[in-house]
């Protein structure tokens, strides 16, 4: 088995990037059996797609993998690099663009909806960046790729690019399946539950930072978004109180429970019990990785030196795929 998973790297990561993505990573990488891998990249290249500033995708690629490894992620068990790091990445998108249809790519969703009624004004890469997808897993003959519900139509299309490709110059790929781990929460906003957590809201208050310290972690809680009612039993009470619902998320998502074993617990009780203990909990978690992560981050050469380490191991995987996929194409090496 070797899974295969990246994330473009972004600054000021949240409780929502945490309990979202980051801590389903950490999961699946402590529960793959010795001899399978975990491959885990930046997607820097991916953030081409749309205009960057330099230094700042430089220090949020840093940040990023700093950030993975305080929340767990350890080179010893799993395989952390940057895209830029392996041209292989790069090599083989350009040769799995010659597979690809325009077709297939205009068809994908995330370009719909990201172009809008301005797709003649976008960047090439937006379109085509489904292509530097597919090779992303093709490169290292992954057999699973974890996936969200906006992230399933590219793995059909790295399947179909993988397919048209074995039967046009024999079999080369590995088709990969979707890999399927417990739903990952949707964290929602402390200040408007209608809207996810995200970095962009105005507001500092509608979200935990990573960074934040325990004083504004506790602060924000107590201020966030509820209701005067108390806590029902089960789940089904909470569906017309989206801030209830969020916070008896977040409880249950940092515990490692489910909802209703949260309900179960706090049942009856108002919000004066019950966000003194979301707050304790959340301090708890969070304190040890923003320790983590500012020693990190004052020692940046060092997150360099393993973003370094985890290419040099990832190109030793892609070399064979990508030598084999331009023998194929009848390309002279």
């Amino acid at each position: 088995m070797r899974v295969v998973s990246g994330i473009q790297p972004t600054g000021n990561l949240h409780l929502g990037n945490y309990l979202g993505a980051i801590k389903q990573w950490v999961a699946m990488q402590d529960a793959m059996p010795e001899g399978d891998d975990c491959l885990f990249f930046l997607a820097d290249l991916h953030a081409l797609s749309q205009p960057v500033i330099p230094a700042e995708l430089n220090a949020h690629t840093t940040e990023m993998a700093a950030t993975l490894l305080a929340c767990g992620i350890d080179p010893k068990r799993a395989i952390l690099f940057n895209q830029a790091r392996v041209p292989a990445h790069s090599a083989l998108h350009w040769i799995l663009g010659g597979t690809a249809r325009m077709g297939w790519l205009g068809r994908m969703t995330q370009w719909k909806d990201k172009a809008g009624k301005k797709g003649e004004s976008q960047s090439v890469g937006l379109f085509t960046y489904p292509v530097l997808q597919a090779a992303d897993v093709l490169l290292y003959q992954a057999t699973h790729v974890p996936v969200g519900e906006d992230q399933k139509q590219h793995l059909e299309l790295a399947r179909d690019i993988a397919v048209k490709f074995n039967t046009d110059y024999g079999d080369t790929f590995t088709l990969p399946e979707p890999f399927i781990s417990k739903a990952a929460p949707r964290i929602m906003s402390l200040r408007d539950a209608s809207a996810k957590m995200s970095k962009s809201d105005p507001s500092d208050a509608s979200r935990i930072n990573l960074v934040d310290d325990d004083d504004t972690i506790a602060s924000k809680i107590r201020k966030a978004k509820s209701d005067a009612d108390g806590l029902p039993g089960e789940v089904a009470g909470l569906a017309e109180r989206p801030e209830a619902r969020n916070l008896v998320t977040i409880y249950a998502a940092l515990a490692g429970v489910t909802p209703d074993a949260v309900l179960a617990q706090f049942a009856g009780q108002g919000f004066g019990a019950f966000k003194p203990a979301l707050a304790d909990l959340a301090v708890a978690t969070l304190s040890p990785i923003r320790q983590r992560l500012t020693a990190l981050l004052d020692d940046r050469a060092a997150v360099s030196a393993v973003l370094a380490d985890g290419a040099a191991r990832a190109s030793v995987l892609a070399a064979p795929t990508l030598a084999a996929a331009q023998a194929a194409v009848g390309l002279q090496v």
